[in-house]
This record gives C-alpha cells, structure tokens and sequence, in this order.
C-alpha cells in the first residue's frame, strides 16, 4: 500500500498549488503508485470526489502552470471534524475509504483550521492502529501558524499589498488635491501580518501609509479621530491601513459597530469586513471631508501574477517534505519554514508536531508595533522584506495569464 491522498482547504492563496505540486512530485519520486486529490478536501473526499493526479498533471509542463496557477486546483472547503469521541461513525468511514484506496499518506494543506483535521485524523490513526500516517503542509496568507517563521501564501500577499499600497498613495498624492481620507483595509482577522505589509511600501520614493492599525493592540476610535485630526493640520491627504479584524478594548470588532449580527463559518469563526467602510463614514461625519474606503478583499490572496518567487519556492518545498515526511513513516507533523540566516536569506524546510500547532494563532510581536499602536516598526520590515522577493511571471495567452484548471 503506497498511493497517497492530498486535499486543500481554507481559504486559497496565490501559491498554494505550488505546494500541491511539491506533494505530487516527491510522492511520484518515492514510487507512489497513485496520488489522489481531493476535490474539495475532506468534504469531499468523504462522497468518495477524487481525482487521479497522473490523469492531470502528466507532464512537467503541466505542473509548471499549476505552480502558476492560484486558488486551490482541487478545491476548497470549511468542513470542521468532530471530536473523534463525538462521532466515532465519521472517522471510522474516513478511515474505511482510506483502506478502501490503500493509502498510506495523507496530506492536508490549509490553515489552523486544516492543521486541526490533521491532529485528530493522526489521534484517532494511533488509537485504533492504523499504518497511514498523516501530515500537514502549511498555507495562510495570514501568517498566524505556529512553530513555523512564516506560511508559504503570505509573501506573495505581502508583496500585491505593498505594492498596491505604493501605487495608492502614489495616485492620492499626485490626484487628490482637496482634503482626503483613503483607509485601506486588509485581511487577517486576529493577526495583523499583511496590514504591516502595507510597511514594506516605505522608501525614498514613497512615505508608506501615515497610519497602520493591527488587531494585536486594542483600537480607540476617540484616540484614532485625534490622530487623524492632527495629521490633516499637516498635509491634506492621509492613507491609513486597518486589519478587518481590528477591536476595541472591550474585543468587539469595529466591523460590528456598523452591523453586530455578522455570520459565522463552520469554525465560529465571525465574517469580517466593513471595518474601513465604517471608519471612512465616521471620517466624513467627524471632519466633513472627502473619504474613501479601499477594500482589496480577495486580490490579496489570488493574484498570481504579482507572486514572489521565494514564496513559490517554498511553497513547493513544503509540499515535498510534508509527503516525504509521510511516505517515511512520520506522522502528526507540519512541515515548516524555518529561518537559518537573516543575510543572506537562507529558509530551510522542518517539521514541528501537529499538536502544538492547532488552534494556536502565532501573532505580529507587539515589540514589532510602535508604543502609541499606529505603526509598525523596522523590524517588522527586516523580518517581511525577504519573503517578497523575486518575480515568478506567468505563462500568458492571448495577453492574460493562463490557468490551468481541474474539469
């Protein structure tokens, strides 16, 4: 029994089919027999909706393009496992199907969320004895997993942001010249890794954001209306960066100011968005100026033709070692990014127990944020600069970039 399985779930990211075709590959290298995808994770998986790889991806200029291509390939989903104990039924079809098609390794790749599949599928394995051994390949743009210096996704979010950032502020400076505040408001719910991206916009060609909030410091509104005000007697046009996630001291988000009775997903977790809608109305009533709310929503995490190359890179490095950990009998783990030297750059790939990884979320460093809570400091930027390096150009048709895609 050889073959292996592989699933992706979450929320997609510009590089995560890079990872997908790490496991591919080295899977093919140690003599796999077959390697399964599952069209849209566990969930899929569970209504037997597999693919055989080999069908698709046979030959390497077709894994190439899929390294070029974002969004999960297979597929997505937010499917929350239960408690083994809870519904012992579940995990015995799981594990009846993965017999069923003599799988040997089983590899995830998501989030916290997914990380938490793969701590119970590997629990559950060892109490009734199972050989497969399953192991987790990281991916979140948010940058929030554990015991790993980064996730393969966030520096190419890091890197589309900063440079949206530059041109934003580029375009207010050179158009707007009537009073004007634009808020800009970035992804990462409890972890403010991307706004402090907007950061890494600073240089002798741009001043960078004038304010950049994290959800790691509580946010004032009062304090913030201050800053704002004094920063208008200065110049007349602000840019200024909010996670979605920012909240007050009392941990309301202030996305919930505007509408308290956000949705949940199949986590718990709470549906953000409108933080910067509800900021730049409360802007325009406060100083009776013009305002602008600049959501970049889910460009953050698509845009494949703005990758960094050393995200892409070690997206797929992640891929090959989290199969090469499971065809070699390891199980419970997550590969890892681990920062060997800061100049040169130089990441090697590890791996780090599962169990000290789910439903941690690894945040900004608040050493990171200055004291008054409205920036973030150089350290931050020694830390991101690297991970946005190189360009990986996509394969182009008919002046667009080229996908490819699962039928």
């Amino acid at each position: 029994m050889k073959n292996v399985i592989v699933g992706q779930s979450g929320g997609p990211s510009s590089v995560i089919n890079s990872s997908l075709a790490g496991v591919y590959c080295r899977a093919k290298a140690m003599g796999a027999d077959k390697v399964y995808g599952m069209r849209n994770g566990i969930q899929g998986f569970l209504e037997e909706q597999m693919v055989d790889l080999d069908t698709v991806l046979g030959s390497n200029e077709l894994v190439k393009l899929l390294r070029k291509t974002p969004a999960a390939y297979l597929g997505s989903c937010r499917f929350k496992l239960p408690d083994p104990e809870k519904d012992t039924a579940l995990f015995e079809k799981i594990f009846s199907l993965l017999k069923k098609y003599e799988i040997a390794a089983f590899i995830y790749i998501g989030g916290n969320d997914s990380m938490d599949t793969i701590r119970k599928l590997t629990d559950y394995g060892q109490k009734i004895g199972s050989p497969i051994c399953f192991v987790g390949a990281p991916k979140t743009i948010d940058n929030d997993l554990a015991e790993t210096d980064h996730t393969p996704g966030f520096g190419s979010a890091a890197k589309f942001i900063a440079a949206m950032t530059k041109e934003a502020i580029r375009d207010e400076v050179v158009y707007s010249t009537n009073k004007t505040i634009y808020i800009m408001e970035i992804m990462g719910r409890n972890a403010g890794w991307l706004t402090a991206a907007t950061a890494l916009a600073r240089g002798a060609d741009c001043p960078g954001p004038d304010l950049i909030y994290l959800p790691e410091v509580p946010f004032d509104l009062q304090a913030f209306r201050a800053k704002v005000a004094a920063l208008l007697e200065k110049k007349n046009n602000l840019m200024i960066a909010v996670s979605e996630g920012i909240h007050d001291a009392s941990g309301t988000f202030i996305c919930e100011y505007a509408d308290a009775d956000k949705a949940v997903d199949a986590f718990g977790h709470k549906q953000m968005g409108g933080t910067a809608t509800y900021l730049t109305a409360f802007c325009e009533k406060e100083f009776g100026c013009k305002t602008r709310a600049i959501e970049f929503s889910t460009l953050q995490r698509c845009a494949a033709h703005f990758a960094s190359q050393t995200d892409v890179n070690e997206a797929f490095q992640s891929g090959d070692k989290a199969v090469e950990a499971a065809l070699s009998g390891r199980t419970g783990l997550m590969a890892t990014l681990l920062r060997a030297n800061e100049v040169p750059y130089v990441c090697e790939i590890g791996l780090a127990d599962v169990h000290h990884i789910s439903n941690v979320e690894r945040l900004v460093p608040l050493e990171w944020i200055t004291e008054e809570g409205s920036q973030v400091s150089d350290d931050f930027i020694r830390y991101a600069l690297p991970l946005i390096q190189g360009e990986s150009y996509p394969v182009m048709e008919n002046g667009l970039p080229k996908h490819l895609v699962l039928k």
